[in-house]
């Protein structure tokens, strides 16, 4: 059944610059706190949706030329809302639901946590604090970062696809690709960024085969009230 599934996602998605990879509930619930437990049983049937470099061009142009006057907020979380919400409609016999990684719970809290759901799912390595074994910053916050074995920082999570009425016991967890594998790349990729992520060098810790366009880069470089312009829209 998950063979079917990701098969059919593969086909709707992999057009648009979008990768789905599955993984079981429990995977990610066993590696969080109960305050971030998706509410799923264990051998629950998900997965995780990564948006890559050629999603702007093969999803979020067409996207905009088409919805042009419908436009009121982020184009590009509506553009995956859009695609997401569509792809349920391949699946009329089972319950999907769908989780974005902008939505939050009356907590404040995000309804899951992405670049777990991504690592344990074996799309793209969380590299955090805890992977280097001589920590250099003291007292100082440092946040973990995903780095994906093709795309390296080049790659955004954009949602979870769920099925509750799956269930799948014997699906075996893949490890996510370690690229990043030495001590000194760890506190590089780190250093750049929790401290220079506005330069985009942390993306490339590893050699990538695709990375952003010139055009996507200064669209994600804009502060978002400005990037409607870019895209010809009135905001």
């Amino acid at each position: 059944m998950e063979r079917r599934v990701a098969e059919q996602l593969r086909s709707a998605l992999g057009p648009l610059g979008l990768e789905a990879h599955a993984f079981k509930v429990g995977w990610y619930n066993a590696v969080l706190q109960p305050a971030f437990h998706l509410p799923y049983p264990d051998d629950t049937l998900a997965f995780v949706v990564l948006s890559t470099p050629s999603m702007f061009d093969k999803a979020l142009k067409p996207f905009v030329k088409k919805e042009r006057l419908k436009i009121i907020r982020d184009p590009v979380d509506q553009c995956v809302c859009h695609h997401l919400s569509h792809v349920k409609e391949k699946f009329p016999d089972q319950r999907v639901d769908v989780m974005f990684d902008y939505e939050m719970l009356p907590s404040r809290k995000p309804k899951f946590l992405a670049q777990t759901a991504a690592h344990v799912a074996g799309a793209a390595y969380y590299y955090q604090r805890k992977d280097v074994k001589l920590d250099p910053w003291g007292k100082k916050k440092i946040f973990g970062v995903c780095i994906h074995p093709k795309y390296g920082g080049w790659f955004a999570i954009r949602g979870l696809l769920l099925f509750p009425d799956i269930q799948v016991p014997l699906l075996e967890q893949p490890a996510p690709v370690d690229c990043v594998s030495t001590e000194e790349k760890r506190i590089e990729l780190l250093e750049q960024f929790n401290f220079h992520w506005q330069d985009c060098r942390y993306r490339d810790i590893i050699e990538v085969k695709e990375r952003y366009s010139e055009e996507q880069k200064a669209y994600f470089a804009t502060p978002p009230a400005e990037r409607f312009r870019l895209l010809g829209l009135s905001q």
